[in-house]
């Protein structure tokens, strides 16, 4: 069985939509710990804008590095209610995307990974499908912007690690919590 694994950028007061990070972003550690974990799935799970995001981005970075290589060649699963052809490498989840994940995660096989894709990781968390969340927490405050969780959302977690990712940036590891 698969594990799900969701990463998302977080600002202090829990903004996740930020597309201009102040300068220091990434550090060395930040790009090392992204590469463990791509390196370390066999696949991608995505929601629709974030696939198209990186659809045009990383086609054109091939050859570049390990990193790009590796992106490029995995296959990438995209929860989208939107008919739109897909390429890059990627298989669009139909009807039930619940089960659909669900599916994905009976099957053989090294982790799936969510990049972003905050709806979905939203979602996800929310039937009860991630295995593991990586919150990499930015010393920002925004004071307005979409919030990775909703005032509705009701989640026990437990606290599995964390690691200084540099530039003070934290990442906090959770599972879900046992008859959370």
């Amino acid at each position: 069985m698969r594990r799900l694994i969701v990463t998302e950028f977080l600002t202090l007061d829990g903004v996740f939509e930020n597309p201009a990070p102040p300068p220091g972003y990434p550090s060395p550690e930040i790009g090392q710990f992204k590469a463990e974990e791509l390196f370390g799935s066999s696949a991608l799970l995505l929601g629709r804008v974030t696939y198209q995001g990186f659809a045009r981005y990383w086609p054109g970075m091939a050859g570049t590095s390990d990193f790009a290589d590796r992106m490029n060649s995995l296959p990438k699963f995209v929860a989208t209610s939107t008919p739109t052809p897909l390429e890059w490498n990627a298989t669009a989840l139909e009807g039930d995307v619940m089960a659909a994940v669900q599916a994905l995660k009976q099957q053989a096989g090294g982790p799936l990974l969510t990049y972003g894709s905050g709806t979905l990781a939203r979602t996800l968390l929310r039937h009860g499908l991630v295995d593991e969340l990586r919150l990499m927490v930015y010393p920002l405050v925004l004071g307005r912007g979409r919030r990775f969780f909703s005032d509705d959302d009701r989640l026990t977690l437990r606290l599995t690690g964390t690691r200084n990712l540099g530039a003070g940036v934290v990442l906090l590891t959770y599972e879900p919590a046992a008859g959370g």
